[in-house]
């Protein structure tokens, strides 16, 4: 059984992105040019921090340097953490993004956007949002039932904990010429 220089690279890799805490989640190679660039990306349940890239970066360059394992010929390395248009395809994937809105494609081709509400091994409890003023419904969709998957971006999405109403926003814009001064 023949095995991909991508998955000899997991292979070599995962550990070590696993001391730090981390999750391989992805492990490719492509030409670029006369060169190859080995792309890895790792996340983790509290997101990732440039600090902790800039560290794994440097320790997978000496491993790989050390072993040989992209040859001898010239590489780019990249590590980073998934866009935000990674498909989501585990459940972890779906648990980091718990509260967010995503796009669903189901088997039966229906598309479906909805919030994550909560998850557990066997699939997803959603809010499907309402439309013309309705109030949003619940839906429950097992992983079985996923095709694709992505989140989708909210550029106005209220938080959790702002229940700041309008009045109290334009009460503190009028205050905002005395902060910048104490800053």
């Amino acid at each position: 059984m023949s095995t991909t220089q991508s998955e000899r690279l997991r292979g070599l890799l995962e550990p070590l992105v696993a001391k730090t805490g981390l999750d391989l989640e992805e492990v490719t190679v492509t030409a670029a040019g006369s060169r190859r660039q080995l792309m890895v990306v790792v996340d983790s349940d509290d997101g990732v921090q440039l600090d902790a890239v800039a560290e794994l970066s440097r320790d997978i360059a000496q491993v790989l340097d050390d072993t040989d394992a992209m040859g001898q010929g010239e590489y780019v390395l990249e590590v980073s953490s998934p866009g935000t248009d990674r498909p989501l395809t585990t459940p972890r994937h779906f648990r980091r993004n718990e509260g967010r809105l995503v796009k669903l494609t189901l088997n039966n081709h229906e598309e479906l956007t909805a919030r994550i509400m909560a998850l557990d091994e066997a699939g997803l409890d959603l809010e499907v949002p309402g439309v013309k003023g309705r109030k949003p419904k619940p839906r429950r969709v097992e992983f079985a039932e996923i095709a694709k998957a992505r989140v989708e971006i909210e550029f106005n999405r209220k938080n959790k904990d702002d229940d700041v109403d309008a009045a109290d926003t334009a009460d503190a814009d009028t205050d905002s010429d005395e902060s910048i001064e104490e800053a």
